[in-house]
């Protein structure tokens, strides 16, 4: 009998969170969950962006169930009130995809992507950059990763970044005519996130290798949100392609990280940069 390789993508009825839930990143997540016929939980610390993305999926797709919780995902009684209420509801919890991530953004004039030099560096935004990016991700895999443990199956994708994998090149960030003292700077404590994300990835896939629980990284680059032409030049210009990525490129790689297709990847970090971290 001829085997259907493809049917291996399928997630059907798998419960999958997805934290960071309400940003672009977030919806694409989702949209690999709602391709495999999964359950996209969708958690964010805003609302709004949350139902944007519930719409948008909902009228995409047609059908389907998109959940959507607010919850300060570096509260571990309030991921415990997800838990348990997803476990109420559906029986299992199958896989998580840690998205979360204050990411200063070149689009989205961040108070992190400011004209601030390492040795003025706010302490208190790395505190609460490490404490999303980091301790964030570390709570969602105890809580909801001992669930997975007790059903022996499970799946985890901590999301990192080329920033993860090098350092910033911060003539990128540069402006023409702006004197020194005001030209921003992509902060240390992004990359030092990116990278500790790794090394939870690593960690955890060694400790659950024999309980059923997959873990790898997915290294997102340069994606393309309306950043102006100066940039994409200069970023394109790093880039062996010649181009930033287009958010749709991550959906087919999501899905094929979270479903049976990859059953014996653990540990490993995928990198979709264009070729950036080869040069």
């Amino acid at each position: 009998m001829k085997k259907n390789y493809m049917d291996q993508f399928l997630i059907k009825d798998k419960v999958v969170i997805i934290t960071g839930g309400g940003g672009l990143i977030g919806m694409k997540h989702a949209e690999a969950v709602m391709e495999g016929e999964g359950i996209p939980v969708l958690l964010d610390i805003v609302d709004a962006g949350m139902q944007r993305v519930k719409s948008s999926l909902l009228e995409e797709y047609g059908e389907g169930t998109v959940e959507t919780f607010v919850v300060d995902i570096t509260k571990r009684e309030e991921l415990e009130k997800v838990r348990d209420e997803l476990l109420t509801k559906y029986g299992h919890i199958d896989a998580l995809i840690n998205n979360a991530a204050n990411n200063p953004k070149v689009e989205g004039g961040s108070k992190n992507l400011a004209a601030t030099k390492f040795p003025d560096f706010p302490v208190d935004i790395w505190n609460a950059d490490v404490a999303v990016g980091l301790t964030g991700a570390m709570l969602c895999a105890q809580v909801f990763g001992g669930v997975m443990e007790k059903q022996e199956a499970g799946v985890i994708i901590n999301i990192s970044s080329d920033y993860g994998l090098i350092s910033p090149d911060q003539r990128v960030y540069r402006k023409e005519g702006i004197p020194e003292e005001e030209q921003i700077v992509k902060p240390v404590s992004y990359s030092v996130v990116k990278h500790g994300i790794i090394g939870l990835t690593k960690y955890l896939a060694v400790y659950w290798a024999q309980k059923g629980i997959r873990v790898n990284t997915l290294c997102p680059a340069s994606l393309a949100n309306g950043q102006d032409e100066e940039f994409v030049r200069k970023l394109s210009n790093l880039i062996p392609m010649g181009r930033m990525s287009n958010p749709d490129e991550y959906v087919g790689t999501v899905l094929y990280m979270l479903s049976g297709a990859s059953s014996y990847m653990t540990g490993a970090t995928v990198v979709l940069d264009g070729g950036r971290t080869s040069w």
